[in-house]
């Protein structure tokens, strides 16, 4: 399973959550690898599995969410049977996350530089003093300023973007060999997104690491990612490095939000495109594929029945009926051919 130069490798997991009417699955068949110094970007609207399977990787599903099949491997080791002290050990120091929400991945009741420094001591056992140093010197790289006087402050005096920063700095501050970042930048200007996309790439350069990156973005996909993996309803539907991905979209739902960015040559009285319908609920998943609802190609096959994951050509797979290995175009090229 697990390739010689994957740091990460991702098979056929499924994720069950347990709710007052049952069980629901989150994610199925979810498979993938990320390669020692790759940044993966994973894309999809709110909904469609980014976040869960960043926590899957994590363990981190809280009391009613598991992962009921499949496997996680990380420097050949498997994550999911290694108990949660083992887990401890490689959280936030071989695999560290910058989560979505700043507001409320902070603990409110201890100063900054008390979580940055216990974190520092745990993971690379350094003196108080050696790690106060190393997390001031770390906020100041990723652009807080006073560094040394807001190392002693709460998370309350600072705004959702400068919390976002130190998230970021105790990500980064271990040098870990992944880092999963979902959604990094979204509470920060332009000036300190550029910034820390800068510092996300000198990680790279610098310790060999590997970034997922979780992103609505796909102007910071373009900018970032060496390869995608485009996500609706807790499955993989298109997977491609980032060239193709954009120059030669498969997945009818790839396209769509392709179409639907603004670009600078195009005509500013043009309405932006946009994909009908929303994401179905977990509760109640199409019985065939599950972008049916919102497809403009849809057949009587596609209500019915799942597709595979299919490999179009080298390092390029897509899930979708209207593609197959010998004929694979644009999708709308063969509407009239499958109905």
């Amino acid at each position: 399973m697990t390739g010689s130069n994957h740091l990460l490798d991702v098979y056929n997991i499924k994720v069950t959550f347990k709710g007052d009417d049952g069980a629901v699955n989150a994610l199925e068949n979810v498979s993938f690898h990320i390669e020692k110094g790759e940044i993966l970007g994973i894309v999809g609207e709110s909904g469609c599995g980014k976040s869960v399977t960043s926590l899957s990787i994590m363990r981190l599903l809280g009391q009613k969410g598991r992962i009921t099949e499949g496997e996680i491997s990380f420097k050949g080791k498997a994550l999911t049977s290694l108990s949660e002290y083992e887990m401890q050990k490689i959280r936030g120091n071989e695999i560290s996350m910058i989560f979505q929400e700043p507001m409320t991945s902070l603990n409110p009741v201890f100063t900054l530089g008390n979580q940055m420094i216990e974190t520092i001591r745990l993971h690379l056992k350094l003196s108080k003093k050696e790690a106060r140093k190393l997390a001031i010197d770390m906020l100041k790289k990723v652009g807080i300023p006073r560094a040394e006087t807001i190392i002693d402050d709460y998370p309350h005096a600072l705004s959702g973007g400068m919390r976002q920063r130190v998230m970021i700095a105790m990500a980064l501050v271990c040098q870990p060999s992944l880092l999963i970042a979902d959604e990094p930048t979204t509470a920060l200007d332009v000036t300190i997104q550029a910034q820390i996309l800068d510092l996300m790439k000198k990680l790279i350069q610098e310790s060999d690491a590997s970034i997922m990156l979780i992103t609505h973005d796909l102007g910071v996909i373009a900018e970032m990612a060496d390869r995608v993996i485009v996500m609706y309803a807790g499955q993989i539907i298109e997977d491609a490095d980032v060239y193709t991905l954009f120059d030669n979209p498969k997945h009818p739902y790839t396209q769509g939000l392709l179409r639907s960015i603004p670009h600078m040559d195009g005509d500013e009285v043009e309405r932006l495109e946009s994909i009908p319908g929303s994401v179905p609920s977990l509760q109640n998943m199409p019985k065939g594929c599950r972008f049916s609802t919102r497809c403009a190609y849809v057949t009587e096959k596609c209500l019915t029945e799942s597709p595979e994951l299919l490999s179009l050509s080298r390092g390029h797979s897509a899930r979708c009926w209207l593609l197959t290995k010998d004929n694979a175009g644009d999708v709308s090229e063969f509407h009239q051919v499958f109905i």
